[in-house]
């Protein structure tokens, strides 16, 4: 039978080595990944969000298991051996790689008005970035749907397919959030007027 890929981040995989972090929750793994992160600039929300998908992730697989005491908050976490039905390709960058598809289209949306546009309205410019987030949003939705469909479809598809799944429908979450921070932000501007 052919080993299962799953692509994991090689910060992560490194931090599993040490020994104290055998047994661990989604707090101490998200504060030992910030130490790896010395100089890069991250959103504490972001990486929470990030670092609990990556839990999610090894636990259908069963790399991790659960303790057997659940706790709402605080749930102790198990780190097992590599299964054997898996080949771990370890990729850099992980967790900026997570965020960049979010955050793109606003930093280069405010560059612009800096740079080409100086005398842009704010109004215009906030439409422009309502714009862009709601075509994003609409396409991460699709995405996230379509996932939803194939594997109603094909269960048997769900160890292959259910990442990228929970992956879509989070960025759909974050682009939802961007979308109504922008609209709040354009309808105080516009009653300001």
């Amino acid at each position: 039978m052919k080993p299962d890929s799953f692509i994991f981040d090689r910060r992560l995989y490194d931090l599993f080595q040490q020994e104290h972090l055998r047994q661990f929750t989604t707090n101490d793994l998200r504060n030992a990944y910030a130490t790896q992160l010395a100089g890069i600039p991250f959103n504490s929300s972001d990486l929470r969000r990030y670092v609990y998908e990556q839990i999610r992730r090894m636990l259908r697989t069963g790399w991790v298991i659960q303790d057997e005491k659940r706790q709402k908050r605080g749930q102790i976490y198990h780190w097992q051996s590599i299964p054997a039905n898996l080949q771990v390709e370890l990729i850099d960058n992980g967790y900026e790689n997570s965020v960049k598809s979010v955050n793109k289209p606003l930093q280069q949306s405010a560059q612009s008005i800096d740079s080409e546009q100086p005398g842009l309205d704010v109004v215009q410019h906030l439409k422009s970035i309502l714009k862009e987030i709601r075509l994003d949003f609409l396409s991460s939705m699709g995405e996230t749907e379509r996932y939803k469909q194939l594997l109603d479809e094909m269960p048997h598809l769900k160890d292959q397919v259910e990442g990228d799944y929970l992956e879509a429908r989070d960025r759909s979450s974050r682009l939802l959030g961007h979308l109504r921070a922008v609209e709040k932000t354009l309808k105080t501007v516009m009653s300001a007027r």
